[in-house]
């Protein structure tokens, strides 16, 4: 019979970050797709989880946009979207919880259930300092062009993000 041996642990939990925006059909699952796809490419499926909401229930159940979806597909992304509801009690399965604008920002803080909770909203671009802005805008009222400006926004801020969770996952016990 095969046992465990006492030296093998589990292993530990992943860390879970979830972007959020307006309606989970542009900004977020961009966001979601980008970093997906920096997650698989350092190596690290299984100890990165990564998905997306809205602060809104506008979309849920509609797939995202098709601009955004045409743009990440003619930059290599891909993505398989349905729209969600952000809601409290997500916290809980989160470690980091991303605002793509201040509004979002704004929004996660005062749904936070605790101070632990509102701990771990950020706004996306905090992780991209040398950007001279705070905000992803909303592209969804415009053209293509917005889809690829907010492609850029994501991309730069995607590599101080992955960074980031690196130096998490390197200080768990």
């Amino acid at each position: 019979m095969d046992r465990m041996r006492t030296s093998e642990r589990p292993l530990p939990a992943p860390f879970r970050v979830c972007f959020v925006c307006t309606g989970n059909i542009c900004r977020s699952p961009m966001a979601e797709a980008v970093f997906r796809a920096r997650v698989a490419e350092a190596g690290l499926d299984g100890e990165i989880e990564v998905d997306s909401a809205g602060t809104d229930g506008w979309h849920i159940g509609e797939a995202a946009d098709p601009r955004a979806d045409a743009v990440l597909t003619g930059h290599g992304y891909e993505l398989a979207h349905t729209a969600r509801q952000f809601t409290p009690d997500w916290f809980a399965e989160r470690d980091l919880v991303l605002g793509l604008d201040g509004g979002h920002v704004r929004r996660l803080l005062k749904i936070a259930p605790t101070p632990v909770d509102a701990e771990k909203v950020r706004l996306l671009l905090s992780f991209a300092p040398d950007l001279d802005l705070t905000d992803v805008e909303d592209p969804y009222y415009g053209g293509t062009r917005g889809f690829e400006e907010a492609l850029d926004l994501i991309e730069t801020a995607a590599e101080g993000l992955l960074q980031a969770v690196r130096d998490e996952l390197t200080a768990r016990p």
